[in-house]
């Protein structure tokens, strides 16, 4: 909690500067990548070959859900029929039970836009491959 609260206090102060600055999207992956280790890879690697409680996120944005091989998802997932989109998992990160009810993964209650923005901007860096 401190952490976020620390990095969304330093980036709103900074704003007017970073909106002038070439390493906006620099500063954005830098503050993403730390809110995903603080937030999601705790359960979460971006890459598959790196171990991880749940489904690795590499090439996440587009891929439909529940479909990483050999990983044993929730009925409700496999049922989803959704696609990983930008939008889609800004409502997971925000209510993933109210996104897909029955779903294994524990609420995580990421609903801080901001903090949403942040993370998203590192998976599309990161997990992009």
């Amino acid at each position: 909690m401190t952490l976020r609260i620390s990095l969304i206090t330093l980036l709103l102060a900074a704003a007017p500067a970073l909106a002038e600055s070439p390493n906006v999207g620099a500063i954005k992956t830098e503050a993403g990548q730390k809110f995903f280790d603080a937030e999601c890879r705790r359960c979460h690697a971006i890459d598959s070959k790196d171990k991880s409680y749940g489904p690795p996120l590499e090439g996440i944005i587009g891929r439909k859900a529940g479909s990483v091989e050999g990983y044993p998802y929730s009925a409700a997932l496999k049922a989803a029929g959704i696609t990983w989109t930008e939008g889609a998992i800004r409502a997971w990160m925000e209510d993933n039970q109210g996104l897909i009810p029955g779903t294994r993964m524990r609420h995580v209650g990421i609903t801080d836009p901001v903090e949403q923005e942040f993370i998203l901007t590192w998976l599309r860096q990161s997990a992009a491959h």
